[in-house]
């Protein structure tokens, strides 16, 4: 088993208790405490999108085909396919659906930090949504322990493994497009660079958990098997 992690929804947490596990402490429990009291208040549908802009949380309004709500949106898909896999992690451990639910809230940080550009967004502001390196050394720590009860990886591998491998393995593909959004931010410095490292690094953290699920599945890995010559009776450029 691995170590299980539960962090809750900004709504669900009191400050005290986000201050003292999150490694950003006061400006995240900050920004954590604004999400709670306006949690009540919040309605689904506002009508100011409607027009094709958007804002952001530092206040700017712009087009919702902006690079970065193209990066936000990446994100988001990145985290929805997560909530897909860590319904199929749960029966198989309990530890592995509970990181999964984990980096499902730092991926909430991530999307915070996009909507908040460096060279538009108040000194306030920026602290509140300030992300923090020892994110990316978790998952550095998480992908040691699975990859201690992992076999040597000596081929290519197709996605396979089982619900929960497949679905980690299409959420490892797309967090690399969330993190191809996030690049061209980072070197103009409107991101900050911890978040692409991040994004880089969950990637890796998702192929070594779908490997993890597929081996507590009990599934084989299907592996890459290079093409010999042409097909029969066709042309291998067909």
């Amino acid at each position: 088993m691995l170590r299980p992690i539960i962090h809750r929804t900004f709504a669900q947490c009191s400050v005290s208790r986000v201050a003292a596990t999150w490694p950003c402490g006061e400006g995240q429990a900050r920004l954590a405490a604004g999400f709670a009291s306006s949690a009540a208040l919040m309605k689904i549908y506002t009508k100011t999108g409607d027009a094709g802009a958007s804002s952001l949380y530092s206040g700017e309004r712009r087009s919702k085909d902006d690079a970065v709500f193209a990066a936000l949106g990446d994100v988001d898909e990145v985290n929805s396919m997560l909530g897909l896999a860590r319904e199929h992690a749960r029966s198989l451990d309990p530890s592995l659906a509970a990181q999964l639910e984990a980096i499902q809230s730092r991926l909430l940080d991530v999307g915070s930090a996009v909507a908040t550009p460096l060279h538009s967004s108040s000194e306030h502001k920026l602290q509140r949504v300030a992300f923090c390196a020892s994110h990316t050394e978790q998952l550095e720590r998480w992908i040691d322990e699975m990859s201690a009860q992992l076999p040597p990886l000596t081929q290519f591998i197709l996605p396979s493994g089982g619900l929960a491998a497949a679905t980690l393995h299409v959420s490892r593909s797309v967090c690399r497009r969330a993190e191809r959004a996030v690049v061209p931010l980072v070197r103009s410095e409107a991101t900050d660079a911890a978040v692409g490292v991040y994004l880089n690094r969950l990637s890796d953290y998702l192929f070594t958990a779908a490997r993890y699920a597929a081996l507590k599945a009990g599934e084989p890995e299907t592996v890459w098997v290079k093409a010999t010559a042409a097909p029969a009776g066709g042309d291998a450029s067909a």
